[in-house]
């Protein structure tokens, strides 16, 4: 074989590779927040919610009213990973309030391929944090000793890459 056809044959592979019909494996991801470490064990609150407004005018002769588009509503994300030996960066965040400023980051969460490029993208904007939960410690557990973050933020747009 020629390296001219090796060279198509794996070009070839990778393309099938890349667009195969299945879902994305939820695993495979990666958190731009702003501080040191990026490796997150799980995120969840990535939820966008329009508020239903029912309406109804008095002269309508139906007997239900509609329904018309309200409000956007975002949940608050929450990020969680194992505490690693002089990583204070969810705690120093935290503490950057001041009576009623914080610290505000834009953070961007990206599901990844196996060539850990980003496939789906998540752009958190002005998000700040509103809880911190330490681990829960067990003096009879092999468990990893783990923290949580909980941000609240002003809107996510999706990509698709």
């Amino acid at each position: 074989m020629t390296i001219r056809r090796i060279i198509y044959c794996i070009k070839r592979l990778i393309n099938r590779i890349m667009s195969s019909p299945y879902p994305m494996p939820a695993y495979h991801f990666i958190v731009d927040w702003g501080g040191t470490r990026t490796g997150f064990t799980e995120v969840s609150g990535l939820n966008i919610t329009h508020e239903v407004v029912d309406y109804r005018e008095g002269n309508s002769p139906v007997d239900s009213s509609g329904k018309i588009p309200g409000r956007t509503k975002f949940d608050n994300i929450v990020l969680r990973r194992g505490i690693k030996k002089g990583d204070n960066d969810f705690f120093n965040w935290m503490k950057t309030k001041q009576n009623s400023q914080i610290e505000r980051r834009d953070i961007v969460i990206s599901l990844l391929d196996e060539t850990h490029s980003p496939v789906m993208v998540w752009k958190v904007q002005n998000a700040f944090p509103v809880k911190y939960t330490g681990p829960q410690l067990h003096a009879r557990s092999s468990e990893i000793a783990m923290e949580t973050i909980e941000i609240a933020h002003e809107g996510i747009r999706i990509e698709s890459t």
